[in-house]
């Protein structure tokens, strides 16, 4: 029984990883003019979308931060968060962008792992993929502390790993080349910056709701 609580224990602190803090996260305030355009809503239940390919960027900047939220994606949808955005008009190649995907469409199925559901895009396949199926809800948390940055999808950590490791805009660490427009080595980004939503990038929508945000722990 002993060894039983013990491995059970064990399991929830894997599953909490980067979510134990989150009633200490407070709901994320968006810039002024982030629903001016209509391409941007929100309904009754909290829930956020986009009809366009347009980002919707957080009032603040931030540093050293865990983002908690959900999100689901219709058929065939390709949306994604992007972190540590200096420049939310040239936010690619001025930020970091964790990928949010629909895997199982057969649009995407020849994608490169580092451009799947929860990668680094570009740059970092994911650990693990624990995403639910299109249409059902999903809950990711995103731990940003300098250069160290962990994902969580659905509890299950998808992300581990340290920016500073690329120096290079052409190549990864893993010898995978870089996308072009990816222009700038993450070894050089600021380790603060606006947080945002990609909006209706592949003809499909991306559903987001309980978006909150707070202090690393």
């Amino acid at each position: 029984m002993k060894k039983l609580m013990t491995v059970t224990a064990l399991a929830l602190g894997a599953a909490c990883y980067g979510e134990c803090c989150c009633s200490q996260l407070k709901p994320i305030k968006w810039a002024d003019d982030a629903f001016a355009s209509g391409v941007w809503t929100k309904d009754a239940d909290g829930v956020l979308t986009a009809s366009k390919d347009a980002a919707i960027w957080s009032a603040d900047v931030y540093e050293n931060f865990t983002l908690s939220f959900e999100y689901k994606l219709d058929p065939a949808a390709n949306s994604g968060v992007i972190i540590y955005c200096s420049d939310v008009k040239r936010w690619i190649p001025n930020s970091v962008e964790v990928q949010l995907l629909d895997d199982k469409a057969p649009k995407w199925a020849k994608d490169a792992p580092y451009l799947k559901n929860s990668s680094l895009y570009g740059h970092l396949a994911p650990l693990a993929t624990p995403a639910k199926p299109a249409g059902e809800w999903n809950k990711m948390t995103i731990t940003a502390k300098g250069k160290k940055i962990v994902v969580t999808v659905n509890g299950v950590k998808t992300i581990d790993t340290d920016l500073s490791q690329w120096t290079s805009a052409k190549t990864n660490p893993d010898g995978t080349k870089i996308p072009p427009w990816l222009s700038r080595p993450w070894a050089e980004l600021d380790t603060k910056g606006r947080i945002g939503f990609q909006g209706m990038h592949g003809g499909a929508k991306p559903y987001f709701r309980n978006v909150k945000v707070g202090p690393a722990k």
